[in-house]
Formats: C-alpha cells, sequence, structure tokens
C-alpha cells in the first residue's frame, strides 16, 4: 500500500515538473519574441533630427553633398540631440574628409559611413540613444 502511494505521488510530482517547466519555456519564448515591437511611423519621426545638406571634400580630393535624419530611442534624447547640431556636423565632416569617393561605391558605403556616424554621435550623447542613421540624400561630386 505505501509502495503504491509512493509510486503515485512520484507520478504526480513529476508531471507537475514538467507541466511546469514547459510552460516556463514557452512563455520565455514567447515574451523574448514578442516583447519588444517595431516603433510606429509617428513614434519614429517624433524621435527623428534632420541634418541639413552638408558639401565637404574627401580626402580623395572629391566632393560629396549628404544630408541625413538621425532617428533616437526618446525624445529627450532628439532634444539632446538638437542641441548638440553643431557637433553632429562637426562629426560628419571629420569622418567624410577620411573617406575616398570610392568608399562610396554601391549601398555597402553608405551603411558603413551610417553605422559609424551612429557610433561616433552615440559617443557624445548622455540622455538617450542613436538607433539609426539614414542617408537622405547623396551626390558625389
Amino acid at each position: 500500500m505505501k509502495n503504491k502511494l509512493l509510486i503515485i505521488m512520484v507520478i504526480i510530482l513529476s508531471t507537475i515538473t514538467l507541466v511546469g517547466t514547459t510552460a516556463f519555456v514557452i512563455l520565455t519564448k514567447v515574451t523574448a519574441h514578442g516583447g519588444e515591437k517595431e516603433p510606429s511611423i509617428d513614434e519614429v519621426i517624433e524621435a527623428t533630427v534632420a541634418v541639413p545638406e552638408i558639401t565637404t571634400k574627401l580626402l580623395s580630393n572629391d566632393y560629396i553633398r549628404i544630408s541625413f535624419n538621425v532617428q533616437t530611442d526618446s525624445k529627450k534624447a532628439k532634444e539632446e540631440l538638437e542641441k548638440r547640431s553643431f557637433q553632429v556636423n562637426n562629426l560628419i565632416i571629420k569622418e567624410l574628409a577620411s573617406m575616398k569617393s570610392e568608399e562610396f561605391q554601391g549601398e555597402e558605403g553608405i551603411v558603413n559611413l551610417e553605422n559609424r556616424l551612429k557610433d561616433r554621435i552615440n559617443g557624445l550623447m548622455q540622455d538617450g540613444e542613436v538607433v539609426k542613421v539614414y542617408a537622405t540624400s547623396f551626390l558625389p561630386q
């Protein structure tokens, strides 16, 4: 009698443990994938700063005209970025001055520039961070 009771109790505890572990794994995977949703376009626009067109000389003695939109993670970060506009322009000019026109061949060149600018601007930021840098116009001359 005691053996049957012990066996039933072990089976019940094993079943509860198995169901609990399965539920934990499922909930962890669901919240990991569905926890962060992409911001709406209105939210993106609210947190984006337009950098006016910059014309500067490249390392290869060519000129470039380029402008950007910089998306931040919050309104507070946007406000800080707007105040730091002169520093952002300076970073962009320095970055472009060290590049050659050949580095802008194809999509990869522009994406690399956007990523480098994102990292450098984030180095300035104190309240929030830059999520993405978008080149909005690009005219090598």
